[in-house]
C-alpha cells in the first residue's frame, strides 16, 4: 500500500529551495489499545472533568488553561493569548549547519519522517542527498509546524532523506544525574566479556528478525475472545537462578552461546570411508 503524504515542506539553505512532501516513517496505529467500559453493562465510558472546589462537571466551553507558578497559584491564558504565542507555520526546513552523524548522540532522536521530492524538485533533492552521503554529513535544521518550532536532522538513506525530529538539550537529562558507582575492570573478566560479545556479534541490523511477542500474544487472546473461547492464565515462570560470581556467569554464558551456535550448524556428513562400509554392510 502506497504511503500517503501528511504534509508539505521546503528544504532551504543558502539560495536553494527544494519542495518536498512528508511521510510518517512509523506506524503507531499498529499498537493494540483498549477502551474503558462499565463493568456492569460493558458500555463505553466518556471522560469528564470535575471541579475540585465545586465538585461539579465542567463543560469544555467553561475551561481555561493556567500555569502553576507556585503551589495552587496559577496565571490564566485565554486561547487567543496562547495562539499569539504559537510559532508561525512556515513549513520550511531551514538548514543551519552540516555535521557528521557520529557527532549526534542517538539519545536526542525522536520521531522520524521520510522526505520525498515534490513535483519538479527531484534533481535538486537527489543532488542534496548524494552530496550529504559523499561528505558523510547530515543537516541540522529548524522546522516550524503546528504552532511549534522543531529541531530536526536530515540524513540520506537508500536514495532518499529521513527527517529525524530531535530533542532539545533541556529535554535530555545529563548522565551526571545518574548515580554510577565506580568499579575496577579486571583483565580476565574483560577478555571473557569480549569473547562473549564476539560470539553473538553481527555486522548488520535486521529488524525483521525481531517481533513484539507481547503484542502477538495479546492479539491471539483477543481473537480467542471474539470467537467465544476461554483464556487460561499462563503459569508463573520461576525466577532464574542468580550467579553471584561474575567469572562464573561469563563462563556459563559462553557455554550457552557455544551450544546455541552448534545447534544452528548443519550436521556434518559422514567420512567417505564410513559411508562405503555402511553400503558394503547392506550388501
Amino acid at each position: 500500500m502506497a504511503a500517503r503524504s501528511i504534509s508539505s515542506a521546503t528544504i532551504s539553505f543558502g539560495l536553494v529551495s527544494i519542495p518536498t512532501k512528508l511521510y510518517s516513517a512509523t506506524q503507531q496505529q499498529s499498537a493494540i489499545s483498549f477502551n474503558l467500559l462499565h463493568a456492569k453493562c460493558s458500555s463505553r465510558l466518556k471522560q469528564q472533568y470535575i471541579c475540585t472546589t465545586d465538585n461539579e462537571v465542567v463543560p469544555r466551553d467553561q475551561m481555561v488553561k493556567g500555569y502553576e507558578f507556585s503551589k495552587d497559584r496559577y496565571v490564566v491564558f485565554s486561547e487567543q493569548e496562547l495562539k499569539a504565542l504559537d510559532e508561525k507555520a512556515t513549513q520550511t526546513i531551514e538548514i543551519a549547519e552540516f555535521v557528521p552523524l557520529e557527532k549526534i548522540d542517538p539519545i536526542y532522536f525522536d520521531k522520524a519522517y521520510y522526505l520525498a521530492p515534490d513535483k519538479g524538485a527531484a534533481k535538486a533533492f537527489h543532488l542534496l542527498a548524494e552530496a550529504m552521503k559523499k561528505t558523510g554529513r547530515n543537516a541540522l535544521a529548524r522546522y516550524a509546524a503546528r504552532g511549534k518550532q522543531y529541531l530536526v536532522m536530515l540524513r540520506p538513506v537508500d536514495g532518499g532523506l529521513v527527517m529525524q525530529q530531535l530533542l532539545y538539550a533541556d529535554e535530555v537529562r545529563p548522565l551526571a544525574d545518574v548515580p554510577l558507582d565506580t568499579s575496577e575492570v579486571k583483565e580476565p573478566e574483560l577478555k571473557l566479556a569480549i569473547q562473549l560479545i564476539e560470539q553473538i556479534a553481527t555486522d548488520e541490523f535486521h529488524p525483521e528478525a525481531y517481533e513484539d511477542t507481547v503484542k502477538k500474544r495479546v492479539q491471539e487472546a483477543i481473537d480467542k475472545k471474539v470467537q467465544g473461547e476461554e483464556i487460561a492464565a499462563a503459569p508463573t515462570e520461576q525466577a532464574p537462578v542468580q550467579i553471584i560470581d561474575l567469572m562464573e556467569a561469563l563462563k556459563a554464558s559462553l557455554g550457552e552461546s557455544k551450544e546455541t551456535a552448534a545447534a544452528r550448524k548443519p550436521a556434518k556428513r559422514a567420512p567417505r570411508a564410513e559411508v562405503t562400509k555402511i553400503k558394503a554392510g547392506k550388501k
